[in-house]
């Protein structure tokens, strides 16, 4: 019975795995530019001596769903929605240059440029710091403009221009941080033809009534191999018993 409580076992960490995936897209509905996390499972074969028949199952989240979500205006003028493929170019907490879909962007007390999620957002010189100004507007090709403290309205300043790469033919995997980056270090070329759409965001891709639903599909996954080590106890407990001899 041994071999029956271990496929279960690894079944239900899978499944448990499965239903954290869903949980952290659940959470994340409301999430500007967010990407479902997708978990799969595949079999894993066990070597060695006695183990060679048996295989078990390993699920685990392996990507994301790169689905687009619904662009909505919001009349913001930070809030920005990458059109296509394009990524924009963020500065990871350790340091290193990330990408990601999220567009309701803000300012920082000392004027520098985040994501909602307090990344700092890239420009072709570095992370982009905007100076005190009386109006601020970003263009369809990420160009910052600027009205400075005092200035006047009819002759704006740009002050920066935002980086937005191109996942095209790169291997990019999603972070537990919700940033994507490139697989196995490397950066992403620039995409100087990417364009924005300016006061919009976004939305996730997660659909809340799907996820919900495969939250429930995974706990029934869980319940059935939960009562399939019962019967294997139950079934191991009625041959012990068969095989003591009678006094």
């Amino acid at each position: 019975m041994d071999r029956v409580i271990y496929t279960s076992l690894t079944a239900m960490r899978g499944s448990q795995a499965r239903q954290t995936a869903i949980a952290n897209n659940l959470a994340n509905v409301n999430t500007p530019g967010f990407r479902g996390e997708i978990a799969e499972a595949q079999s894993l074969w066990l070597q060695g001596s006695g183990v060679g028949g048996r295989a078990v199952a390993s699920e685990e989240v392996v990507g994301a769903d790169m689905h687009h979500g619904t662009i909505t205006a919001t009349g913001r003028d930070l809030d920005i929605a990458m059109q296509g493929d394009a990524l924009l170019v963020v500065q990871a907490p350790n340091g290193e240059e990330a990408y990601t879909r999220r567009g309701d962007l803000m300012l920082s007390a000392s004027g520098l440029l985040t994501t909602g999620d307090g990344s700092p957002v890239q420009g072709t010189q570095g992370p982009v710091t905007i100076p005190p100004a009386d109006a601020i507007r970003i263009d369809d090709q990420g160009g910052i403009w600027i009205v400075p403290t005092g200035g006047d309205p009819e002759n704006p300043q740009q002050v920066d221009r935002l980086r937005l790469a191109s996942p095209a033919g790169s291997d990019v995997v999603k972070g537990l941080d919700g940033l994507f980056r490139v697989n196995n270090g490397g950066i992403l070329p620039d995409d100087p033809e990417a364009r924005i759409v300016t006061r919009s965001l976004e939305g996730s891709n997660v659909t809340a009534t799907t996820a919900l639903v495969e939250m429930i599909e995974a706990s029934k996954a869980w319940d059935s191999q939960l009562k399939l080590i019962s019967d294997a106890r139950e079934m191991d407990s009625a041959t012990a018993n068969l095989m003591q001899l009678p006094r």
